[in-house]
Parts: C-alpha cells; structure tokens; sequence
C-alpha cells in the first residue's frame, strides 16, 4: 500500500490532482475557523466549554467540522447540500417532471443539479436565519440555555443581515470547493469535504474522552473504533450478485449481445441516509421541548428519554427509526420493475427467470431478504457504540451519538475512503502499476 502511495506521487498528473485536493481540504478547513464579522470569539469558546458538546445542533455541528457552534464563514458545513440532495432525490420519485428530467441522461442530470444548488442556497438562508436568531440575547438559545454571555457584539438588522449573508456566500463557496475537487481532483467533493469536517473533529473528542473518563475507556473506545471500521468495510463491500444473461443480436453485419453479466445487490444498499435521517428525528423532541420550554412536564420527559444517551427509550427509538428508513430509502432508490423493463429492452434476463413481471418480482424478493442485515447492520453500527460508551468504566449519562466512532461518523469516513482508495486504484491500473490496496 505504501509502494502504491509512492507510485502515484511519483505520477505527474495523479500527484497534481491529489495535492490539489489536498490544498482544497486545507481551504475548507480554514473556512471553517474563519470568524464571522459581529462574533464574540472569547464568549463563544466560552460557551462551548459550558455546553460541553450537549448542544441540540450536534448533528450540524459534526458535519462542518465544529465551525457551526463558532459561527464561523462555514458555519452551516456541507448540512444545506445534503439535505437539499435528499430532498431532490425523494421528489424525483414524486414528481414526474423530475422523474423524466432523471431519465433523460447527462443533460437532465446537469439541470438536477441545477436544482440541488438553487435549494442549498434557499435552505442556507433559512439555516443561518435560525441560527443568527438562536445566538441572539444574554442568555443564547444557540447552546441550550447553558451559557450565559452575549455572543453577537450587536443585534442590530445591519449586523444580523450581514452575519446571515456571509454563512450564506460561506455555503456556495464549499459547494464550488466540492465542485472542484470532483472535476481536477481524486474523488467525489462533497464527500471529501464531509470527510475532512468529521476526522477534524476527532483528536478533540479524543482528548475530551481521555480527560474525562480516563485512559481505560479511552482505550477500549479505540479497540472499539477499530473493530467497527474492519466490520463495516468487510459489510460495505458485500453484495448479492444476481446473474443476468443477454441474447445475441444480430445489428447490420455484427454480432451483439450474448455476455453474461450481473446486477450488484449491495447488503448496504442504502449507504448512511438512514443513519442520518433517524439521527436528525432524535433532535424533534429536544427542538419541541426548547420551543415549548414552559412545558416543564414535555421537557423533563424528553429530558430523561430523549437525551440521556443510556436511555432505553432513546436506544431502542433510534434502532426502530433506522431499520425503518433503511427499508424506505431502499424503496424509493431501488425500483425493480424500471430494472426489469431496461433488462427486456436490451434482451437480459436472468437465468431460469422469465422476463418482465416474474423478474420484478424476483428482483424485489431478493432486495428484501438482502435489506434485512444491512439494516441490522446499520442499527447495530449506530447503536453499539452509544451502549459501549455510556456504559463504559467512567461512562457517564447524556452522551449523544456524535462521539468518536459513532455510527454516522465511521459510515461516512469508510465509505468516502473506500470510495477515494477505490479511484486511486483505478487511476493505477490505467499506467499499468499495481493496485493501490495490493
């Protein structure tokens, strides 16, 4: 591995397309510390000291790196892009103008994600508009009523406007930043960025973890980490091959068709989506309950169900919310019946089925009985290590699932590096060297 390391940097074009990936992570990452205009820096440290990482925005803050609790230029991250991509996805199915733009090839994929910049910006005004409105006053609900310092030097239109237009701007520029990593770089942008926002955050948590609980837990949260990455690599590379046969045809003079190939069923077909959904729901009853905050019968029930990491209620919520929407991803992302019908236009079909409905069919029983462990898997790589850590020798209650190894960050951190190794490796076998994970 580390010969291919050294033979792609000795590759002129590989080498300059990985350094400048590199510069592009190493820009993000400088965003993301960069202070807003009208922040109080030294108050808003201070406040995330008193927060000790509780905040409702957990899931936000770990996908831009920590910059969100700073209001810093990136302090919405990448948040607004993946949630305006999973809105465009989910419509597609819906709307049938989407669903044709979908099928109309590179052209309707370009106006797609045309669509997905115009909504990501839409959601980044909305976005950084709650927020600016949440760190107002003495007391900012921005960090769950636990500080007590003003963080804006002046509540004034003018300053919000511009604070709200710089988070803004900050979000189209890691858009373009993603971008243009996807075009001269190695990988998908957007993921590298997500990538780069999540290992930021771990050495602090780290630390965090081996200050407060000592070296024991430390060490068996690594021991932990490591397991659970060798086993998600091990079940993101599993996948049911169904094997599909094609006819020969005879177009003019030439012979076309008669290969044998397969359709890969991955056990994970849904990637990390579920996990972020049912992550994002577990923040609803804390949101209800800091709205509705003179409700001191809804805030000490979610308190005692909705936040404590260690709850029964909270665990077994979360396992149910993802197995759920990692059957519903899957359905709406995968249709068997669109699959058969391209499979009979071109002359496919898998052997000992016949075509169109009876392989629909088949294609969905198989989906469903694959769909089965991947969503346990997905639970259990979610769970586990809320149970692990707040259970642990000097565990302690009200852990969220944003620590190290949770199940959100190491899907994310194995799949964009599988992926990434994956490209690498592709780049190296088209100059004849040898693979980059041989």
């Amino acid at each position: 591995m580390l010969t291919a390391f050294g033979r792609a940097f000795r590759t002129p074009d590989l080498r300059k397309k990985i350094l400048f990936t590199l510069a592009i992570m190493g820009l993000f990452r400088l965003g993301s510390v960069l202070p807003a205009p009208g922040v109080n820096y030294q108050a808003v440290h201070t406040c995330i000291s008193a927060t000790k990482n509780s905040s409702l925005y957990g899931l936000v803050n770990l996908f831009s790196g920590g910059a969100l609790l700073q209001l810093s230029v990136f302090a919405l991250g990448i948040m607004p892009y993946i949630t305006s991509s999973i809105i465009i996805q989910l419509l597609v199915v819906v709307i049938p103008r989407l669903e044709r733009l979908k099928e109309q090839g590179q052209g309707g994929q370009a106006k797609l994600t045309q669509y997905t910049r115009y909504l990501t910006i839409a959601l980044a005004i909305l976005q950084s508009t709650g927020i600016v409105a949440l760190a107002r006053g003495n007391s900012p609900r921005l960090f769950g009523g636990a500080c007590q310092h003003s963080i804006l030097y002046s509540d004034s239109v003018l300053r919000i406007s511009v604070l709200v237009i710089t988070m803004t701007a900050g979000t189209a520029v890691i858009m373009w930043l993603g971008e243009l990593i996807t075009d001269r770089g190695i990988g998908n942008g957007m993921s590298l960025l997500i990538f780069t926002s999540i290992a930021s955050r771990f050495p602090s948590q780290g630390s965090q973890i081996l200050q407060t609980k000592g070296g024991t837990t430390f060490t068996i949260v690594l021991i932990l980490g490591l397991m659970i990455m060798a086993a998600i690599v091990f079940m993101e590379q599993g996948q049911r091959r169904i094997p599909v046969q094609y006819a020969k045809r005879m177009i003019g003079r030439k012979m076309y068709g008669g290969t044998t190939t397969y359709i890969p069923l991955k056990v994970n077909q849904a990637g990390v989506i579920p996990v972020i959904f049912s992550s994002s729901l577990l923040y609803l009853p804390q949101l209800a309950a800091q709205i509705w905050s003179s409700n001191s019968g809804l805030n000490k029930f979610v308190a005692e169900y909705f936040v404590r990491g260690d709850s029964a209620t909270y665990i077994i919520t979360y396992a149910l919310l993802t197995i759920f929407f990692t059957y519903f991803y899957v359905a709406i992302t995968f249709n068997p019946i669109e699959v058969s019908d391209n499979m009979r236009k071109y002359g496919g079909f898998i052997p000992g089925i016949r075509p169109g409905r009876p392989t629909a069919e088949y294609l969905e029983y198989v989906l469903s009985r694959i769909t089965l462990p991947g969503a346990l898997y997905l639970t259990l790589v979610a769970v586990l290590p809320i149970i692990a850590l707040a259970f642990l020798p000097g565990g302690s209650a009200g852990q969220n699932q944003t620590f190290p190894f949770g199940g959100t960050s190491v899907l994310i951190l194995v799949g964009v590096g599988l992926d990434t190794s994956k490209q690498i490796e592709s780049q190296l076998m088209l100059r004849n060297y040898e693979g980059f994970l041989r």
